[in-house]
């Protein structure tokens, strides 16, 4: 019985033994295991932060250059616009030299006074279209009628007024850079307001050369040229037909406004009919051309009397002097 007993008390010892080594190890297990895992997740939220902050910072690269690139395009596409419009104008230059070219050639053959004789009769064309189909045919045509582009040297009156200055004044400019491009080049050009004032005073009496500059020059300085003015174009016109008056040169005056303030319509066709006499042939000195901005008309029919006179007035002085009057549809 003894023996039995010390037996099985052995075995208890030893089972405990084994079990209790067993715990002790998962216990070391345990914590050799919750010591390691914090520093991992450590490191690895280390990494991640590093790697956005490089990502942010290419993103911020990207930005910046992509700001470069479109400012770069943005000047390339001026560029682009800039010599599109040069192209223009040196098609239109070309197209100009190759006429000119191909009437010297006509000229060269011997045949140099019929061309001429054909250039005056294009000229005339509408005016004995007119005689001979009456009034009724006159009111049409002269609606459809071009511009001759024959002269040599171009007077421009432009009405100064604050209703031409404050409304129509960048349509006025671009009538204008439209107007110049008709003439790829002409000998001389003038530039006064419709009290016979110079846009360039160095020049008063004489005649601006025409060069690719001085048009540029021309159309910078009306940006912002506002004299006074009376609202009526007479004294711009009789001085530029009076101050530069020459049998021996082709001239243009072209009259830019919006509205005749003067009494008498009449008294003004009078006048010009005087200083710009007919010749025995028909022709007269200067032609006389006008475009007219509707500023002046409105729903108030008091408010657009004006400008109705001022198309009644352009309208009679253009036909009489062998010019076209243009009545624009908008001043804007």
């Amino acid at each position: 019985m003894r023996r039995q007993r010390r037996e099985a008390e052995g075995f208890s010892l030893s089972f405990l033994d084994v079990i209790c080594c067993g715990f002790g190890a998962v216990i070391l297990l345990l914590m050799i295991t919750k010591t390691v895992q914090p520093q991992i997740l450590e490191q690895s939220t280390v990494n991640l932060e590093g790697r956005i902050a490089a990502l942010q910072k290419q993103l911020f690269e990207l930005r910046g250059e992509t700001a470069i690139f479109n400012r770069d395009l943005n000047a390339k596409q001026e560029q682009l616009s800039e010599y599109k419009e040069r192209i223009a104008r040196l098609s239109g230059q070309l197209a100009a030299l190759r006429s000119r070219f191909e009437e010297e050639q006509v000229a060269s053959t011997g045949d140099s006074i019929i061309v001429e004789q054909l250039a005056e009769a294009k000229q005339r064309l509408t005016e004995e279209m007119q005689r001979l189909l009456g009034l009724q045919y006159q009111a049409k045509n002269n609606l459809i009628a071009g511009i001759p582009v024959d002269s040599e040297y171009i007077i421009f009156v432009i009405d100064t007024s604050g209703s031409m200055f404050s409304y129509a004044w960048p349509r006025m400019l671009q009538e204008m850079e439209a107007t110049l491009s008709i003439y790829p080049e002409v000998k001389g050009i003038q530039v006064m307001n419709d009290m016979g004032n110079y846009l360039f005073s160095r020049y008063r009496g004489e005649w601006i050369p025409d060069t690719p500059g001085r048009r540029k020059i021309i159309l910078d300085n009306l940006r912002t040229w506002n004299p006074f003015s009376n609202s009526s174009p007479v004294e711009g016109i009789t001085q530029a037909i009076r101050g530069f008056y020459d049998p021996q040169k082709k001239i243009s005056v072209y009259v830019l406004g919006d509205e005749f303030s003067g009494d008498s319509i009449a008294s003004v066709v009078d006048t010009v009919d005087a200083i710009n006499a007919e010749a025995a042939d028909g022709s007269r000195k200067v032609r006389i051309h006008a475009i007219g901005f509707p500023v002046q008309f409105s729903p108030d029919a008091y408010t657009n009397v004006t400008g109705i006179r001022f198309a009644t007035l352009m309208r009679e002085l253009t036909y009489r002097n062998g010019g076209t009057f243009v009545g624009l549809n908008d001043y804007r």
